[in-house]
C-alpha cells in the first residue's frame, strides 16, 4: 500500500491513464512531461509490479495498472466529493463547474445569466466547452450539459433554461432580388440552402408546418456548417437561406441586413434545458442550476 506521500504519484499515474499518454496530462496539469514519467516510473518501482505498458505508438495498462486505476479513481472522486461537501459549511460555494452547450447557448444563455458569478460566487470556476455535438457528458467528465428539449437518459435530471425556441428562415436582400421570395415550403428547391450538419454527418432536414402537419426540406447548396452560428453568418455573407433560432438573427432582421420568409410555416422548438446527473449535485453546481432555471 501506497504511503500517505506518494499520493501525488498515484493522482499523476490516475491522469497519465485517464489521458492516454505522458503529453497530454503533461498539458492537462501543466507540468513537464518527464517529470510524471519519472514519478510514475518510481511508483512502479515502490509497487513492484509493472502499471504501463509504453509504446512508440500508444499506452496502455497492464492488469495491475487497471486495478490500481479503479482503485485511485475511485478514492479521488470520493475524497472530491467529499471535500466538495465541506462547501455547505461556507458562506460562498467553491469549485470548478464544467458545463457542455453549443456556442449560441453560451453567448445568448449562460454567459449572460452567469456572469454574475465574477462577483457572487468569485470562488467558483465555470468552464463552458462550446461542442456541436452530443458527448456523453459524464464519461468526458463535465457536470452538466445543454440540449434542446427534456429528453434525457437515465439518471439524468432536465431542468428548463430557455423558453420554447422560434425558428426562422432568412436570407439577404440581395439573395432575394436574385432567387425571388419563397411563397411555399416547395419554393424553396429553387433556391440555395446553408445546412446545418450533424455529428454524424447527416444534414438536419429542415422541419416546417404546413396545414398542422410537419413537412422536411433538405436543404441544396454548396455550404454547410456544424454550428447555427456559423450558419447565420453564412446567411448574413448571402451564402444562401439559413433555417436559424430567430434570436440568432433578430438585430439583423430589424437593421435590414436579412429578410424573413415563410414565418407561418416556421416550427417551434422545445427549448433548452440543463441536465446533470441526478446524484452528487455539488453546491457549485446547485447554484449555476438555481442562476439558469426559469
Amino acid at each position: 500500500m501506497a504511503k500517505r506521500e506518494n499520493y501525488n504519484d498515484l493522482y499523476l499515474f490516475m491522469m497519465v491513464a485517464r489521458e492516454g499518454s505522458f503529453t497530454a496530462a503533461a498539458q492537462r496539469l501543466g507540468q513537464a512531461q518527464s517529470g510524471i514519467s519519472r514519478s510514475v516510473r518510481e511508483l512502479e518501482q515502490r509497487l513492484g509490479v509493472q502499471l504501463l505498458v509504453r509504446t512508440t505508438r500508444r499506452l496502455s495498462l497492464t492488469h495491475a495498472g487497471e486495478r490500481l486505476y479503479l482503485t485511485v479513481e475511485s478514492g479521488f472522486a470520493t475524497l472530491d466529493s467529499g471535500l466538495a461537501a465541506l462547501a455547505w459549511l461556507r458562506n460562498t460555494p467553491s469549485g470548478t463547474v464544467r458545463i457542455n452547450a453549443s456556442q449560441h447557448l453560451i453567448d445568448k444563455v449562460l454567459l449572460p445569466k452567469l456572469v454574475t458569478f465574477n462577483q457572487r460566487y468569485p470562488d467558483i470556476r465555470l468552464e463552458l466547452i462550446s461542442e456541436s455535438r452530443f458527448v456523453d457528458i459524464i464519461a468526458e467528465r463535465f457536470d452538466a450539459g445543454v440540449r434542446l428539449g427534456p429528453e434525457v437518459g437515465s439518471g439524468m435530471v432536465a431542468v428548463r433554461i430557455t423558453p420554447d425556441m422560434e425558428m426562422a428562415i432568412v436570407g439577404t436582400p440581395d439573395h432575394f432580388q436574385r432567387y425571388g421570395f419563397p411563397q411555399t415550403p416547395a419554393d424553396l428547391l429553387k433556391h440555395p440552402c446553408i445546412a446545418y450538419q450533424l455529428a454524424d454527418g447527416s444534414l438536419y432536414s429542415w422541419e416546417l408546418n404546413q396545414n398542422d402537419k410537419k413537412i422536411h426540406h433538405l436543404p441544396q447548396g454548396q455550404w454547410a456548417f456544424s454550428d447555427s452560428y456559423m450558419e447565420a453568418e453564412a446567411a448574413r455573407k448571402g451564402l444562401g437561406l439559413a433555417y436559424v433560432p430567430e434570436e440568432l438573427i433578430a438585430d439583423d432582421i430589424e437593421a435590414g441586413r436579412l429578410i424573413r420568409v415563410l414565418q407561418r410555416f416556421s416550427l417551434r422548438l422545445d427549448g433548452s434545458f440543463l441536465y446533470y446527473p441526478h446524484r452528487n449535485v455539488s453546491p457549485a453546481l446547485r447554484v449555476v442550476i438555481d442562476t439558469l432555471k426559469i
